[in-house]
């Protein structure tokens, strides 16, 4: 067994892992979304596209405002229609 092995986590250490593998799966996702917006592949409205980006935007605000301490509300669940 190594010395690494018995290496305690620190709590610096488990969020920088953490939050790079989830910032990593955010912009995965982004990118994929944005595969969306294919024309001949998909069919949407500016107003679909106004709503997707202000939902994101909202639940990234909601984000900021925890690592700010700061009140933040329980998120909602992102519908179109």
């Amino acid at each position: 067994m190594s010395e690494q092995d018995n290496k305690v986590e620190t709590k610096r250490e488990r969020f920088v892992r953490i939050a790079e593998a989830r910032t990593n799966k955010i912009i995965d996702m982004l990118q994929l979304l944005g595969n969306c917006s294919n024309a001949s592949a998909y069919e949407y409205t500016n107003a679909d596209i106004e709503k997707i980006f202000l939902a994101i935007d909202s639940e990234m605000k909601e984000a900021k405002k925890k690592f700010n301490k700061m009140e933040s509300k329980k998120p909602s669940r992102f519908t179109l229609e």
